[in-house]
């Protein structure tokens, strides 16, 4: 996976999880955050694809979901790729 934050790559060793208080080795910030999260979708109920999430309100911060699950830190999530176009189609509306 990839941390949110410094887009440092972070082994997750197969068979292991992400702990409540797990912090990136580069950056020192935390790991188990909405943001890096494969259910993290921000048009989503709650910005969350897994509907029986409670609401988390700082996706950025720390958090006790148990229902984290890193994101493939490879790809973009289609989250990220739908605000990429979107974003893109706004900034063409404003280029001379």
């Amino acid at each position: 996976m990839r941390c949110h934050s410094c887009q440092s790559e972070v082994e997750v060793p197969s068979g292991t999880s992400v702990g409540f208080r797990d912090e990136c080795g580069a950056c020192g910030r935390d790991l188990h955050v909405c943001l890096n999260c494969a259910h993290h979708a921000p048009s989503a109920y709650n910005a969350c694809q897994e509907s029986s999430a409670e609401r988390i309100l700082d996706a950025d911060r720390g958090n006790r979901c148990d229902y984290f699950r890193p994101a493939d830190g490879d790809a973009p999530s289609a989250a990220e790729d739908e605000r990429a176009k979107a974003r893109s189609a706004l900034d063409a509306l404003f280029d001379d």
